[in-house]
C-alpha cells in the first residue's frame, strides 16, 4: 500500500496492521475542500480521542497551526461583506488557532459532526453542529466539504440554526443546487430530531472530557494538503 491508502478490510492502514482505525493519541488531519472545488483550503492537526466503528473523536488544542481561507489580499473571509465573500479570488494562510481548544465528533457515513467549546477554565460553552459530507478517512485523517448551514446547541438543550444568510448566498452564487441545499436541510432536520431526543452524542458526557496532558500539540505538516491514494467513508 503506498504511505496514504486505507486498508477497507482491516488488514492494515490506520491504527496499525491489523486494524482499520487509529489509537488514541494518534495526529491526525481533519480537512475540509472548498466549495465546487477539489482543493483542501482548512486543515487542523489534531489528536485522536477515540476511533470505532460507531465514533471518531478528535481533539485540536489551543494554539495548533492550523491552514484557513483567506482572500488573495489578505482579507479574512469573514469579514467581506456577504454579497462578495464566495466570488472574490481566495488563496490560504497559515496561523494559529486561537482560544481554546474544540473536540470534534463524527460518526460514519453522518453528514454532520458535532464541536464542543469551552470557555476559559473548561467551563463548557455549547455544541456545535457543522452539517457537511460525510467524512471520507484516508491514512493522514478525515476529508470533508462545509454545508454553511450549522446549528448551535446550548447546555440547557435549546437549539438554533445559524449561517441561514451565508447559506442562501451559497446557493445564489451557485456553489450549492437547490437539490443539494434540500438534502442539507433535512440533513440538518434530523440532527435536531437527535437534539431534541437528546440523543448521542449530546447525551454521552462529552462535555466533562479533559485532554491528556502529555499530548503534544501536532504539528502542521509541509503537505498537508496532499491528494490522498484512496479514501472511504
Amino acid at each position: 500500500m503506498t504511505a496514504d491508502t486505507v486498508d477497507t478490510n482491516g488488514s492494515g492502514g490506520p491504527g496499525g496492521a491489523g486494524a482499520a482505525h487509529w489509537a488514541p493519541g494518534e495526529q491526525i488531519l481533519w480537512r475540509y475542500r472548498g466549495n465546487a472545488s477539489d482543493r483542501v483550503h482548512i486543515c487542523r492537526p489534531m489528536t485522536v480521542v477515540e476511533d470505532g466503528p460507531d465514533l471518531l473523536a478528535a481533539w485540536m488544542a489551543p494554539g495548533t497551526a492550523c491552514v484557513k481561507p483567506v482572500l488573495t489580499d489578505g482579507t479574512p473571509v469573514h469579514r467581506e461583506p456577504l454579497v462578495t465573500r464566495y466570488t472574490k479570488p481566495r488563496a490560504v494562510t497559515r496561523g494559529p488557532w486561537f482560544g481554546t481548544g474544540v473536540l470534534k465528533l463524527a460518526r460514519p457515513r453522518e453528514p454532520w459532526s458535532v464541536w464542543l467549546f469551552w470557555d476559559r477554565g473548561w467551563r463548557f460553552k455549547n455544541w456545535y453542529v457543522n452539517l457537511e459530507e460525510p467524512l471520507r478517512r484516508w491514512k493522514g485523517g478525515v476529508d470533508s466539504e462545509d454545508h454553511f448551514l450549522d446549528i448551535v446547541v446550548h447546555p440547557d438543550r435549546s437549539w438554533a440554526w445559524l449561517d441561514e444568510d451565508e447559506f442562501a448566498q451559497a446557493q445564489r452564487v451557485g456553489l450549492m443546487s437547490a437539490a443539494q441545499a434540500g438534502a442539507v436541510r433535512e440533513a440538518g432536520r434530523s440532527a435536531i430530531d437527535v437534539i431534541e431526543a437528546w440523543g448521542a452524542p449530546f447525551s454521552a458526557g462529552w462535555e466533562d472530557w479533559r485532554p491528556n496532558p502529555e499530548w503534544s500539540v501536532p504539528a502542521l505538516p509541509e503537505d498537508w494538503d496532499r491528494t490522498p491514494a484512496r479514501m472511504t467513508s
